[in-house]
């Protein structure tokens, strides 16, 4: 599969040494994160051509992105994680210093109402950078690839964001939506007046989805939570309720490989090597997400979404998400290398 996937995006990478650059530098990061997750060194020529490329986006404030973007925080944290799995030289040391600053320097902190802003602690993207869980976990990912851990303080103010955005009410979510929809699960944003991009219950709850809740639930683990926490606890069994591969649970085919992303680091990141679902039945996730893959793999390589939304019509992102997927499904790492 993997060989596969690796010829198909040797075939798209273009001569400047980028994967889709309509898109900016991000699909162009994550395949190279792929890459290296799956073997290749910094000085393989694919990916030396693309680490070339992404040096072009460094900007002087630290951040790596395209001119005119609404997206620095992720596109600087795809990048940084990719050049840190490529840094064993140190030859990325002050660009990954830099980047660290500029991405914590975007994260909500607000001076004046602190942590009574429901903003508090996110990170986003657009004209206000209004923050979701989907880019917050991109910035808890990248500061986890770069070695932080649960007591670095932009770590601890994203699990206060984190926490509003999942359907449970609690001291830690006071948020109008934490008791409406209380199933544990996890939306999209609690700010700018709520929104997930599943919909709204009739009383006005935002419905809980699939890539949100993996999401939501490596993110308190990056943390430094655990099961005996009400957060994860109430996460998991959300978990348990819906697990499938047959879609993006509340999105349908939309995300698809996001989902299988997300999924996949989350189940690696709490050390599950089998997941019981809410029937009892014993899931060796591992195995089943890797045949899934391996079903859905095109003859040229690639994997792509019909359901074209959020840029999965895109071979190379998509191809991206699943060999990045794909790393977590490899034999379970020691408690250390986690």
């Amino acid at each position: 599969m993997v060989s596969r996937a690796v010829g198909y995006l040797r075939q798209s990478q273009l001569d400047d040494g980028s994967f889709s650059p309509q898109a900016g530098p991000a699909v162009t990061a994550l395949v190279t994160n792929a890459l290296l997750a799956q073997g290749r060194s910094a000085d393989d020529p694919m990916v030396a051509r693309a680490l070339k490329y992404l040096e072009g986006f460094v900007h002087d404030d630290g951040g790596i992105y395209a001119e005119g973007t609404f997206h620095k925080n992720y596109e600087t944290c795809v990048a940084l994680s990719c050049l840190r799995a490529a840094n064993g030289d140190g030859r990325y040391d002050d660009t990954l210093a830099a980047g660290e600053r500029f991405i914590k320097g975007l994260q909500w902190d607000d001076e004046v109402d602190g942590e009574a802003n429901v903003s508090f602690g996110g990170a986003g993207y657009g004209s206000h950078q209004r923050p979701d869980l989907s880019n917050t976990s991109f910035l808890l990912d990248t500061l986890k690839s770069l070695g932080r851990g649960p007591d670095d303080p932009a770590i601890q103010k994203a699990l206060v964001f984190v926490s509003r955005c999942q359907n449970l009410e609690s001291k830690y979510n006071t948020t109008e939506f934490a008791n409406k929809n209380p199933d544990g699960g996890f939306y999209y944003t609690p700010a700018a007046g709520g929104n997930s991009q599943a919909g709204t219950t009739d009383d006005g709850g935002l419905r809980s989805y699939g890539s949100m809740t993996y999401a939501g639930l490596k993110s308190m683990i990056y943390a430094g939570l655990d099961e005996s926490d009400p957060r994860v606890e109430a996460a998991t069994n959300w978990i348990r309720e819906n697990y499938t591969l047959a879609d993006n649970p509340g999105m349908g085919a939309a995300g698809l490989y996001y989902y299988y992303h997300t999924f996949a680091k989350a189940l690696d990141a709490i050390g599950a090597d089998q997941l019981r679902d809410a029937d009892g039945v014993e899931h060796d996730w591992r195995r089943e997400l890797t045949q899934k893959l391996a079903d859905l793999q095109q003859q040229d390589g690639s994997w792509t979404n019909d359901t074209t939304r959020w840029l999965e019509g895109d071979g190379n992102l998509v191809t991206a998400y699943v060999l990045l997927a794909l790393d977590h499904c490899r034999a379970p790492k020691s408690p250390a290398g986690r």
